[in-house]
């Protein structure tokens, strides 16, 4: 990125808009009847963001493909349920009708802002996260706090680098925060990397991801806990250790196949294509004149005043 210091924040954007959609009425509606209520309860939520956050650097980072064609070639039911349109150039995914046409607006409300939106190629917005927590990692960045209802990016949270997980399980106004202390109290896994081998092993209905039948989410984490990590749970069952029931020896092996690949769809990846960018927070709008059309003619006055206040502040 640009611009190396400062405290950064990652939006796990289409996790926030559709938390929007569905907590604001959809009588929200622009000048025209276009309901807005998404857009509007998205800039509502970033307005609050830096309020409460501070932060010197945000990024709204975006799903250029919300089913990769490497997840799906490795387990092909991942996210199979949530396929409105198969095609040749990329599924569809199945989304309310009215929030479909509101992401375009969101775009353009936040190019008029100067906030910088980052996705990837082939890739979903939680790689794009990892990546530019790899990147943060590897430089000289400050804290990073990843604001997401997605309990998957769990696994990016590191204290060693100020790396956490602010969940919006109970709304954007009261952030769970998620750190290794957290982790630990919560699911009995001490660090992230362990949260990933965890949810390999449990799965994910809601991603199409079975897990190792039988395995839930508390012998997952005793099973990381014993043997330190998903390498160590799968040497474990290759060399017939005494620690593993027979019952739990048998999962794990009849379950070979999906272990081969799960870990590849479950991590973030650390090194997708993202685009270097300008992620300095604006302290004014990039482009006033587009921003004061967007909000006269999709009625987005006073949310968008409210942003433009929280930068300013």
């Amino acid at each position: 990125m640009s611009n190396p210091s400062g405290k950064l924040l990652l939006l796990d954007t289409a996790s926030l808009y559709f938390r929007a959609y569905f907590g604001v009425p959809d009588s929200v509606k622009a000048p025209d009847g276009t309901p807005v209520n998404a857009v509007r309860g998205l800039v509502d939520m970033i307005a609050r963001l830096v309020t409460d956050h501070r932060p010197t650097r945000l990024v709204a980072c975006w799903d250029d493909d919300w089913r990769p064609a490497f997840r799906v070639e490795a387990i092909p039911s991942y996210k199979a349920h949530r396929v409105a349109q198969e095609r040749a150039d990329g599924d569809v995914e199945e989304i309310p009708d009215t929030l479909a046409p509101q992401v375009p607006i969101i775009v353009d409300v936040l190019a008029a802002f100067g906030i910088a939106r980052l996705g990837a190629p082939g890739f979903e917005a939680d790689d794009v996260i990892g990546t530019l927590v790899a990147r943060e990692r590897a430089g000289a960045g400050d804290a990073v706090d990843v604001i997401t209802g997605d309990r998957d990016l769990f696994q990016l949270v590191d204290d060693e680098h100020h790396v956490r997980v602010l969940y919006t399980v109970r709304g954007i106004k009261d952030l769970e925060v998620v750190d290794q202390a957290r982790l630990a109290e919560r699911y009995a896994v001490a660090t992230g990397q362990g949260y990933a081998d965890m949810a390999v092993l449990r799965g994910d209905p809601s991603d199409g991801l079975p897990g190792v039948p039988g395995i839930g989410e508390k012998t997952a984490a005793a099973l990381v806990h014993r043997y330190g990590s998903l390498d160590g749970i799968l040497a474990a069952r290759d060399a017939h250790d005494k620690g593993l029931t027979a019952t739990q020896l048998k999962r794990l092996t009849e379950s070979a196949d999906y272990l081969r690949v799960a870990p590849a769809v479950v991590r973030v990846a650390p090194d997708a294509p993202v685009a270097d960018a300008d992620d300095r927070l604006p302290a004014t709008p990039a482009d006033p004149q587009a921003l004061v059309a967007l909000a006269e003619r999709w009625g987005l006055s006073s949310s968008v005043k409210r942003l433009v206040d929280a930068l300013a502040g």
